[in-house]
């Protein structure tokens, strides 16, 4: 009974989300739509008609704290009511249940990137592409913005940060968001930044590759220039990573223009599977000022995004095979994909999300203790 009350009590969270539908006029109340929803992504349903058969079959279950006036909502009803639900409101919603578990758990390092929704793409504005933000070390969904359909990532960064507390955070992000603008914010924010470096700015790549060149040349005090290799082996393939970390950035011809400007960094990899070697080679910025091995494990856990999150999604979660092409809908159903995934991987269970998901949607007393987990860590 303790984990079925914690199950009910996520209801308080979206109690003050503006109903988008015409008052008087609808038989569900919205916020039994939407715990209905939630639960049903983390028990293993993909897509609207499947949460309905879940509910439906778990009625009893749900009616001790639900109200469900009339019964389970069609999936027309699901469907209608998601694509008419303001992405932003139902966003701070979901954030507001999520970031009390982030401040337990600590913020960290905040990774984001973009994902495309591959199966909205018969939309007329083509497919949906979604910035998101990823605590990595506590394994939290922090946010997410669309890109407009005639635009980059680089306009829905600045909005998405606006979603963070980044107080402390250490914020990476890959080339296009190297930005000085966006590291402006980070900064303003109370976090760090380490951003990757491409031919996007103006002299900075060749600044960095100069700096480079004179460090691993000895021509920089040794004090400023740290070295660290590291080997991974396994699955068929074998990683070489040579880090360089330089504390002197005195050779950024814009260097006022990056707030903060501490360190540039760079990374070779070597990798070689099935006998088939391939190099690479990548350059950073960084505000923060720490040890070779630290901006090694945040590079490294920049990555996390796409393995935690982007591959879990399309795997354990199916989002690359949902065909739900309006924008609006799309998009909130995946805020809720990235909610429930969130939820499941604070379970301690050993399972994979898959199984997880699977055993939610049998056991319900299971499905409970995955909410109420998150509630139990809330208070500790």
């Amino acid at each position: 009974m303790v984990a079925t009350t914690s199950v009910g009590s996520i209801k308080k969270y979206f109690r003050r989300l503006k109903d988008p539908r015409v008052v008087g006029r609808s038989q569900h109340l919205l916020v039994d739509i939407i715990v209905l929803a939630i639960c049903g992504v983390i028990a293993d349903c993909d897509d609207w008609p499947e949460i309905v058969l879940f509910a439906q079959k778990r009625l009893t279950w749900f009616q001790r704290f639900l109200r469900l006036p009339n019964g389970v909502p069609s999936h027309d009803t699901f469907e209608r009511v998601f694509a008419k639900l303001e992405p932003r409101g139902f966003q701070c919603c979901c954030l507001g249940w999520l970031r009390a578990l982030a401040d337990v758990l600590g913020m960290g390092h905040i990774a984001i990137d973009g994902k495309t929704l591959c199966g909205s793409a018969g939309s007329k504005w083509g497919p949906l592409h979604l910035v998101s933000a990823w605590a990595t070390q506590a394994n939290l969904t922090l946010g997410q913005v669309a890109v407009d359909g005639k635009s980059n990532e680089i306009t829905a960064i600045p909005p998405l940060l606006e979603l963070l507390d980044l107080r402390g955070a250490l914020v990476s992000i890959d080339a296009m968001g190297c930005q000085k603008e966006i590291a402006k914010k980070i900064v303003a924010g109370g976090g760090d930044y380490v951003l990757a470096v491409k031919g996007n700015q103006e002299h900075l790549l060749e600044d960095v590759q100069v700096t480079m060149e004179r460090a691993l040349n000895g021509e920089l005090p040794a004090q400023v220039v740290l070295q660290h290799h590291a080997m991974e082996q396994g699955h068929g393939r074998q990683e070489n990573r040579s880090y360089v970390v330089v504390h002197d950035v005195k050779g950024i011809r814009d260097r006022q223009a990056w707030p903060k400007l501490k360190t540039v960094v760079m990374c070779c990899s070597e990798r070689t599977v099935k006998g088939t070697t391939t190099t690479d080679v990548r350059y950073f910025i960084g505000s923060r000022k720490m040890g070779v091995r630290q901006y090694a494990k945040v590079l490294r856990g920049h990555w996390r995004i796409e393995n935690s999150l982007h591959w879990q999604l399309d795997i354990s979660l199916g989002e690359d095979d949902s065909r739900i092409q309006e924008r609006q809908a799309a998009g909130n159903l995946a805020l809720i994909r990235k909610v429930a995934l969130s939820l499941l991987k604070q379970n301690p269970a050993k399972d994979s999300i898959a199984r997880k998901r699977k055993a939610a949607a049998l056991d319900l007393g299971f499905l409970a203790e995955i909410i109420a987990g998150a509630a139990k860590l809330q208070k500790i």
